[in-house]
């Protein structure tokens, strides 16, 4: 079998929409369009380079696959990101979307049916960890089916007060274990949630 990991950018209340640029989701007017880029260093980039040390695939949501399309195969040779670029043009990516015969990037493939089955059918497979950015509306629905194994998550010391966010009433109850943690020099808590079982509760009396 193989892990499912999200890796995510989160707000102080649970906003993750448009953190890369104010084109990548004005939806609901959201105005804040590209709120981490103040808050980018060494740390948050290093963070990114041992996210992606191990193997993986890549699991999309078309939004987010089509953010990535558009950029990532264009990044030019002599680009600080450019090993970044060929770890994802290279790597399988399945993605969940209605308009599979569009998928022009690389390894790329749709999933078939139901996402939460065909996902789970995924990670009962032998192969690399499933590593999914963004994607938020896939997200929600894997959390509701309880299919996230790891949480990477990035908490940026700012109310955005709206947009979209991460964690839905929906979500599947479940208790995670903090596996690791860091701060930035500029306040961002990098932390990483292992799933731990079925949540638990008690009393003080």
């Amino acid at each position: 079998m193989r892990k499912l990991v999200v890796s995510a950018f989160i707000s102080l209340d649970g906003v993750f929409q448009a953190p890369g640029g104010p084109e990548e989701d004005p939806s609901g007017d959201f105005r804040f369009g590209g709120w981490i880029v103040p808050y980018a260093d060494e740390a948050t980039g290093q963070h990114l380079q041992d996210l992606l040390s191990q193997p993986f695939a890549l699991l999309l949501g078309r939004r987010t696959y089509d953010i990535f399309a558009s950029y990532w195969p264009h990044v030019p040779a002599d680009s600080a990101s450019r090993a970044i670029a060929e770890k994802f043009n290279g790597v399988r990516k399945h993605v969940s979307t209605h308009r599979p015969d569009t998928l022009d990037w690389q390894n790329s493939h749709a999933l078939e049916g139901d996402p939460a089955d065909a996902i789970r059918a995924l990670q009962h497979q032998d192969g690399a960890d499933l590593l999914t950015f963004g994607s938020g509306d896939m997200v929600r629905q894997l959390l509701a089916a309880g299919l996230v194994d790891e949480l990477r998550l990035q908490v940026f010391p700012i109310l955005l007060g709206r947009g979209k966010r991460l964690f839905g009433d929906d979500a599947l109850a479940s208790a995670f274990t903090l596996a690791q943690s860091t701060t930035t020099p500029r306040g961002v808590l990098i932390a990483r949630y292992q799933r731990n079982g079925e949540v638990r509760t008690g009393t003080f009396d």
